[in-house]
């Protein structure tokens, strides 16, 4: 059996020297690539199918999410919450199965020889700008045919710089610790023996060893990112410093205590306005010593006098109760004059009931009912609910034009417009 002749071979050969062997193994070699690449060119429009159908996926499921979040405010969010914190988890994993299988396309398509098709995602997906106020580090490439007196290597003669091309990378520096050491020296008088040094430096925790800026990060890594001292206590670790979870607590209880006049300041800021703005928030807590979870609250107030016009700076402060009891805003709203808007909730009575309290209601959940009614009458023309809707989206308009405005002037364009 003649052996097959070298791919090499076979090409360099003219059609005149060819037997009918090598014609033979020419057709089948010619067949095979072709059944390859049409193989190919079927796995990519598979994969490209694939990634349609998970771009779908993903799109119902942010429309699904977009109506929870309608819906979480009134008396049944509490039953919305956990549904609604699945489905963003479901979302994150399919975006990221996403990010993984564009890839995986992308290499495909480019072994292939074949451009890969741009997915709806990646076309509806905006990049947001760098901001300006980040510090940027340059990198020089420096081109490999100019030499170190900006001549051609290809010729000889003086190069000129026409431009640059620059693509902006953004980058993360790793949180890294530093110990601060403070040196006091000490001098002591040869004559009269006076010894002189200065004074100790203030430490936020007495005889502790941590910084504000560590406090400060432990704080917000806890309060804000939601991370539990254990397990800030195993990232800390890896990097080699040992802080056991009970230190963590007591730097935390620690500074809490010291915080308490911050907190009382801003209070005082907050029921200084005029009008502040109330709401709730559940938030779930592990009960010490049973290891189960209690439904607690966080009780919000908000003075932002800017769309009025106001200068005074924002502010919010915040109250924990492990309850919903109208005592909890009675009592944050104890000694307080002005308008609070808020929700319809009836732990509020009690408040406006006292002397020059008002209640400002709030368009938004208004307007909620009326969308949840407009959605049971869809189909059926038009409805009271849908009307109102109309109205209130009139309202939201001349608002908005009105936007920052002095009060008394937005009052007469509200009486004239309205």
């Amino acid at each position: 059996m003649q052996k097959p002749v070298p791919a090499s071979n076979l090409a360099a050969l003219s059609v005149t020297d060819l037997t009918p062997e090598m014609w033979a193994e020419f057709v089948q070699r010619l067949g095979n690539a072709e059944a390859q690449a049409t193989k190919v060119t079927l796995d990519l429009k598979v994969r490209q199918h694939t990634m349609t159908v998970m771009e779908v996926e993903i799109e119902s499921l942010k429309l699904q999410i977009a109506k929870l979040r309608r819906m979480q405010f009134g008396s049944s969010s509490e039953r919305l919450l956990n549904l609604l914190g699945q489905m963003e988890l479901d979302l994150e994993s399919l975006e990221t199965r996403q990010g993984h299988d564009e890839a995986d396309l992308e290499q495909a398509a480019e072994a292939a020889g074949q451009p890969p098709e741009e997915t709806a995602a990646r076309r509806s997906r905006k990049r947001k700008a760098i901001p300006d106020n980040l510090p940027r580090q340059d990198v020089l490439h420096e081109p490999a045919g100019i030499d170190e007196n900006l001549n051609c290597t290809s010729c000889g003669s003086a190069a000129k710089h026409v431009g640059d091309d620059i693509t902006e990378q953004l980058e993360f520096q790793p949180a890294v610790f530093t110990v601060i050491r403070h040196i006091r020296p000490k001098f002591a008088c040869a004559c009269c023996g006076t010894l002189t040094q200065a004074p100790s430096t203030g430490k936020l925790i007495e005889k502790g060893i941590a910084g504000a800026g560590l406090l400060a990060q432990v704080a917000v890594s806890k309060y804000c990112d939601h991370q539990p001292l254990y397990r800030q206590s195993e990232i800390y670790a890896r990097q080699g410093v040992e802080l056991d979870r009970a230190t963590l607590a007591n730097w935390m209880g620690t500074l809490g205590f010291m915080l308490r006049p911050v907190v009382h300041a801003i209070k005082q800021h907050v029921f200084a306005a005029k009008k502040v703005h109330a709401d709730d928030t559940t938030m779930p807590m592990l009960k010490p010593g049973n290891k189960q979870t209690v439904t607690g609250r966080i009780w919000t107030y908000v003075r932002n006098d800017r769309n009025s016009g106001g200068e005074s700076p924002p502010a919010m402060w915040f109250a924990y109760s492990d309850n919903r009891r109208a005592e909890n805003p009675a009592d944050h709203l104890k000694g307080y004059k002005g308008w609070v808007q808020c929700d319809a909730y009836a732990g509020y009575n009690s408040s406006f009931e006292q002397h020059g309290v008002a209640p400002a209601f709030c368009w938004a959940h208004a307007r909620r009912k009326f969308f949840d009614l407009s959605k049971q009458f869809k189909g059926n023309g038009e409805n009271m609910a849908q009307q109102a809707i109309e109205r209130i989206a009139l309202l939201y308009a001349i608002e908005q034009e009105i936007r920052t405005q002095p009060p008394d002037e937005r009052l007469q364009i509200r009486q004239e417009k309205t």
